[in-house]
């Protein structure tokens, strides 16, 4: 339990990164949607910090803030986006009523994460606390991770290597014109392949 000045920057900073969560959604200009995603994402990296998760913590500033974020936003300023006709499209699409249902989904599953958290006793840990004073929280992840969860590691790894593969193949075009390196041809090439010479006659030349 969070208490002292520690509850007070909790609650400010919580309220600051629902606030600009809320933003994120309905910010007209999708530029102040993404600085508003960065700073939803600042205020859970503190909140990460005040819980003792330090570890949570640089990785969502240098993965999200430093990485995806940044990238949205380099993609959302080269990109001429039309808010008003993909607002339109949406309402034509009648995908409003889809996405309260979603919203009324997400809803449900955190009242009842709230509700499990707060009055329901859990049976059983599955990370145990490690005592501060011995090791920090960074080496107790570390710990599990790489011990008895090695093999989710693993193919959480390798479900993103096929993810950056099948985006590379699909985003990947043949033009017809531009000149590529081939590497085999330019190993087999010999000294009379590789040079030509002409003849040209005299006051034929440059």
């Amino acid at each position: 339990m969070l208490e002292g000045p520690v509850s007070v920057f909790f609650y400010l900073f919580s309220s600051m990164m629902i606030a600009s969560a809320i933003m994120v959604v309905i910010s007209r200009i999708p530029v102040h949607s993404v600085l508003f995603l960065i700073l939803t994402f600042l205020s859970a990296a503190i909140l990460f910090l005040l819980a003792g998760a330090e570890f949570l913590a640089m990785i969502l500033l240098l993965v999200y803030v430093g990485a995806v974020a940044v990238l949205f936003l380099f993609v959302v300023m080269m990109l001429d986006v039309n808010i008003s006709h993909l607002k339109r499209t949406a309402l034509q699409l009648q995908c409003h009523w889809f996405a309260f249902l979603i919203g009324v989904i997400v809803l449900i599953e955190m009242i009842s994460v709230f509700i499990s958290s707060h009055f329901c006793r859990p049976s059983v840990i599955l990370f145990p606390m490690p005592d501060m004073a011995l090791r920090s929280n960074t080496q107790a992840l570390g710990d599990f991770l790489y011990t008895d969860y090695v093999f989710y590691f693993q193919v959480s790894g390798l479900i993103l290597l096929l993810a950056m593969i099948g985006a590379i193949v699909l985003t990947l075009r043949h033009r017809i014109g531009p000149r590529r390196q081939v590497i085999a041809r330019q190993v087999a090439r010999t000294p009379e392949t590789a040079i030509e010479v002409k003849k040209v006659e005299s006051n034929k030349g440059i």
